[in-house]
């Protein structure tokens, strides 16, 4: 297959991941506000852990139809990996409890730096100056759009700290495993989903009555609840299986620049569904500056240079030096 068809299948799958995880992230959120606003399901917690428990069921459906192949992931790493992930789901609901919406936002926006971060770190990558001011770009953008009051007390910046710092470690850690243990996406799901799942079922009503002051068994199960719990799980399966193919092929830091698409996509809509007043000028100008800042990022992110292994670019040097090929080091862009 000639370069350009490579490319341009690449091009059309990675935007159809995309979009997969686009549709089913901003359709669980409304699908959630909506069981929480209306019907009082306030048990955040637990119903990921639901969310986990139906995506495991999928994934033994999957095993069992043989579209997940046996694979070994070792115990300490799956291990690691539950902790971020859970640490990530408690992190924010707490953060959101103890802060203002201003810093809890404020507090998402710091995991692209904090993704950045790590992937410099353990990943010896290194970002060309157009593709930091993309990413600058879109951090504004963000904030105008959804920074209103900031406040914040000590117990609050903690639990924002943890949830920044985990979520962006588990974000990281999902590259990293598919990476190193070559595991597809329905691969590490199959491995992950039922410890997690298995984990914040038994913490998830705990957590929600310290959180809620409310116990979950004395909700009112009614049909209509039922059903959007159903339709919550339903939709976070396509969700979770689509965040670890979109990490897996655009990293994490391309990710959640990526992501803050859906925060103005859930503005939009909101302003569709739900009034007027969610949408003001200096909103409208967030967005825009937000969505130009990502067409820059991507933008300078694909340019030789833009976002590449230090590693590899010492090794091109002393290839060259050495009068050997170049043409494989292409391909080692991230």
């Amino acid at each position: 297959m000639a370069p350009s068809s490579k490319a341009e299948k690449k091009a059309a799958v990675d935007a159809a991941a995309w979009m997969f995880n686009v549709v089913t992230s901003v359709g669980i959120i409304i699908v959630n506000k909506a069981l929480m606003a209306t019907y009082g399901f306030s048990f955040a917690t637990t119903l990921t852990g639901l969310h986990f428990a139906t995506t495991t069921l999928m994934t033994v459906v999957l095993r069992w139809m043989g579209y997940i192949q046996p694979s070994h992931l070792p115990l300490p790493e799956l291990l690691k990996f539950v902790l971020f992930a859970n640490f990530s789901i408690v992190g924010m609901n707490v953060s959101l409890m103890w802060n203002s919406v201003g810093f809890y936002q404020i507090a998402k926006l710091s995991m692209i730096p904090v993704s950045c971060l790590l992937e410099v770190v353990f990943d010896k990558i290194r970002y060309s100056r157009d593709t930091k001011l993309g990413i600058v770009v879109v951090l504004l953008g963000v904030a105008v759009c959804t920074v209103t009051d900031v406040s914040v007390n000590a117990k609050g910046f903690i639990a924002a700290f943890i949830a920044v710092w985990s979520t962006s470690l588990q974000q990281y850690y999902v590259h990293y495993l598919q990476r190193n243990y070559s595991l597809s996406s329905f691969n590490l799901l199959g491995h992950t989903a039922p410890v997690q799942a298995a984990s914040l079922l038994m913490l998830g009503p705990f957590l929600d009555y310290w959180l809620t002051n409310k116990r979950i068994d004395a909700f009112d199960f009614n049909i209509p609840s039922v059903v959007f719990i159903i339709l919550s799980c339903t939709i976070a399966v396509g969700t979770n299986l689509s965040q670890f193919i979109c990490i897996g092929r655009f990293t994490a830091v391309s990710f959640q620049v990526l992501g803050h698409m859906k925060t103005i996509l859930v503005l939009i809509l909101g302003f569709l569904f739900f009034g007027r007043e969610g949408l003001n000028l200096h909103v409208v100008l967030g967005m825009i500056i937000a969505i130009f800042g990502m067409v820059l990022y991507g933008n300078a992110s694909s340019k030789p240079g833009g976002k590449e292994r230090r590693s590899h670019s010492i090794s091109r040097s002393s290839q060259q030096k050495h009068g050997l090929s170049e043409s494989s080091e292409l391909d080692d862009k991230v």
